[in-house]
């Protein structure tokens, strides 16, 4: 169905930035709302952020609220996850997802999801 790739990690210094990437082709782009998730080594996926269809509505997790910021522009069919100020607990593999319906809230939730991207490891290390 929708393939998603997400793409821009790497590896940076504490207190560094890194932007991720998330397209997708095709006419419908605009029709999905987007999630980033996370997953680090032997710890369940945690959402970090969605947008909404138009980039009206957004949400973030806890804990990168402040530092990370998302945004889409659907001329480009690309959703964007600006990382700054990262810490070593941001390290996971990183995760864009897309679905047709915009829930609020439960955008923080993975089943609500219908199209994964392959993921993109972030590294925060000295």
């Amino acid at each position: 169905q929708l393939q998603l790739v997400d793409s821009g990690g790497g590896l940076v210094q504490p207190g560094g930035s890194l932007r991720l990437s998330c397209a997708a082709s095709g006419f419908t782009w605009r029709h999905y709302a987007i999630g980033w998730f996370r997953q680090a080594p032997g710890k369940e996926r945690e959402a970090v952020s969605c947008i909404s269809h138009n980039g009206g509505a957004t949400n973030y997790e806890n804990s990168v609220k402040g530092r990370f910021t998302i945004s889409r522009d659907n001329a480009k069919n690309t959703v964007y996850l600006q990382m700054n100020n990262l810490k070593p607990e941001d390290t996971a593999v990183y995760y864009c997802a897309a679905t047709p319906t915009w829930y609020g809230s439960g955008c923080n939730d993975p089943s609500n999801y219908d199209s994964w991207g392959q993921g993109t490891q972030v590294t925060v290390s000295s």
